[in-house]
């Protein structure tokens, strides 16, 4: 019996800052269909040699851009940029404009993420993902030690 391969996606990233372009970079290699959107261009060079999606190069806040990125035809949007209200105002406008089907944005504030869930999107905030993970660490009575990680993992 074969393993059935995942369907590929239309995945628009919103900020490609180290986290947008693993993301980007990620996703691509496991065969979605990627447009990477940034105002700075120099930003692009954080994607991998062997990215095979799109760059495009703009504020993904204006709904122009969006369209120009066919966001309509998205599967899914993610918003990370370094700034809790631009992710937001994407989220909310791909979301509810564009009618993509799962938007994600990153919250940097942890008391922003409340505001974020009431107005229905999803989200990820690194503060809290650290926390959670290293107070369970902590939580555990044996030490031991770490895994070796593939350097190709790593951000």
């Amino acid at each position: 019996m074969s393993e059935t391969k995942p369907k590929a996606e239309y995945i628009i990233i919103a900020g490609c800052g180290r986290l947008g372009a693993y993301l980007a970079n990620q996703l691509s290699r496991q065969g979605h269909s990627v447009v990477a959107i940034d105002v700075n261009d120099a930003k692009f060079r954080n994607l991998s040699a062997e990215f095979s999606g799109f760059r495009l190069e703009g504020d993904a806040t204006e709904l122009a851009l969006l369209k120009q990125a066919k966001a309509h035809e998205a599967n899914k949007l993610i918003a990370v940029t370094r700034d809790d209200n631009v992710n937001l105002a994407i989220a909310q406008m791909a979301q509810v404009v564009l009618k993509v089907p799962l938007v994600v944005a990153r919250v940097n504030d942890p008391q922003r993420e409340a505001i974020f869930r009431e107005l229905g999107v999803h989200t990820v905030c690194p503060l809290l993902l650290a926390h959670d993970d290293l107070l369970r660490r902590f939580a555990t009575t044996t030490s031991r030690p770490l895994p070796a990680v593939e350097q190709e993992s790593r951000p």
